[in-house]
């Protein structure tokens, strides 16, 4: 065969392969890793599932791990996403860019047998940091009180500490659970425990008290009479590009607020 047409035939398979890789590619399937907060996680999840039935070239992987987890592995680009439940600080907000999903409340639960209602943020304070030690002396049965809180990186805790605790600390023989929804359990099943989570993870099995005679809900929480809320977030590395910022926009369009409002978590009013 003369050689000319060998090179044209050999440039020709080549151009062929060239253009089946492109195709190849993109049909290929894009992952987004999401990690962070526990209080975030059922929520982005939910995101993430309504989001991939209209995408299903994109795989996104949700995890908790904490605030803490989430603001690290974003920044060391372990994570597409990092989740967080608390404003960030200054050192912490280097080199990302945060979307605000909305606010959520901190609630204060205990269990629905418990006759206490009303407390304010002084008496929260001295339940946690271990000066009021029996539920008689706040309204409720001569019982002591047990305190559930929640780990170093929480986010959770994080806001409660700034918002309640100040410069006080929270008793040391407090129990100490992983999530949002294990402080829950805790309560549930302790009449004589009080906790502190998510107002998007709430439910009729524990009971909200009021904070200074204000209930948590959506419209106090909107209004800012509640006190004790914190912001959900998405963080990115840099700016978001390709499916991240596919995603990201979605969350923050029309179809994804809905969803954020279903998931009780509140835009703040103007």
């Amino acid at each position: 065969m003369n050689k000319k047409y060998v090179t044209v035939i050999i440039a020709i398979a080549a151009i062929l392969i060239v253009i089946g890789m492109i195709f190849v590619n993109s049909g290929s399937s894009a992952t987004i890793n999401v990690v962070g907060s526990t209080s975030v996680q059922p929520v982005a999840e939910k995101l993430s599932e309504t989001y991939k039935a209209s995408h299903p070239d994109v795989k996104i992987n949700v995890q908790g791990g904490g605030s803490g987890v989430g603001i690290k592995s974003v920044a060391e680009g372990t994570s597409d996403i990092g989740t967080s439940s608390k404003s960030l600080k200054a050192d912490e907000k280097k080199g990302l860019t945060e979307y605000t999903l909305g606010q959520d409340g901190i609630v204060v639960a205990i269990n629905t047998k418990n006759a206490a209602s009303d407390l304010t943020k002084d008496q929260l304070k001295d339940i946690f940091s271990g000066k009021i030690t029996n539920w008689k002396e706040i309204g409720g049965s001569d019982a002591s009180i047990n305190l559930i809180t929640r780990e170093e990186g929480s986010g959770t805790l994080d806001a409660f500490e700034k918002l309640v605790m100040g410069d006080d600390k929270i008793k040391s023989s407090a129990i100490v659970q992983s999530s949002t929804e294990a402080v829950k359990q805790s309560v549930k099943q302790d009449p004589n425990a009080i906790g502190f989570v998510s107002f998007a993870a709430m439910s009729d099995d524990v009971k909200a008290i009021k904070v200074g005679g204000v209930s948590p809900s959506e419209e106090t929480i909107a209004d800012g009479t509640y006190e004790l809320q914190r912001p959900f977030l998405f963080l990115v590395k840099g700016e978001a590009k390709g499916e991240v910022k596919a995603f990201i926009d979605w969350v923050m369009g029309t179809e994804g607020s809905k969803i954020l409002a279903d998931e009780k978590i509140i835009k703040a009013k103007k």
